[in-house]
C-alpha cells in the first residue's frame, strides 16, 4: 500500500472519529447530585399535583354547594396546571 494513502486513511478516519466524538458526546458520569435533584423534580410534581387536586375538590364542593359565583371560578382557586 502507498504510505501517502495510509496516511491519508489515517487522518481521514481520525477526523471522522472527532466529528463523531462532537456530534455524540459521552454522557458525563452521574453523580449523587444527579439522584437529589431527580428527587427535587419528583417532589415539586407531587406539590404541584397536590395543588391542584385540592383545587379540584374545592370547585366541586362550591359546585355541589348550589350555583357558583365568578369569584368561585376555577381559575380564582389557584393554578392546575
Amino acid at each position: 500500500m502507498d504510505p501517502h494513502i495510509a496516511e491519508a486513511v489515517e487522518r481521514q478516519t481520525t477526523a471522522m472519529r472527532e466529528l463523531s466524538r462532537r456530534a455524540f458526546p459521552e454522557p458525563d458520569v452521574v453523580s449523587d447530585d444527579a439522584s437529589a435533584s431527580i428527587e427535587q423534580v419528583r417532589a415539586k410534581r407531587r406539590r404541584q399535583a397536590d395543588v391542584s387536586r385540592a383545587a379540584a375538590l374545592r370547585w366541586a364542593r362550591v359546585e355541589k354547594a348550589g350555583t357558583p359565583t365568578s369569584k368561585d371560578t376555577p381559575q380564582s382557586l389557584g393554578r392546575t396546571a
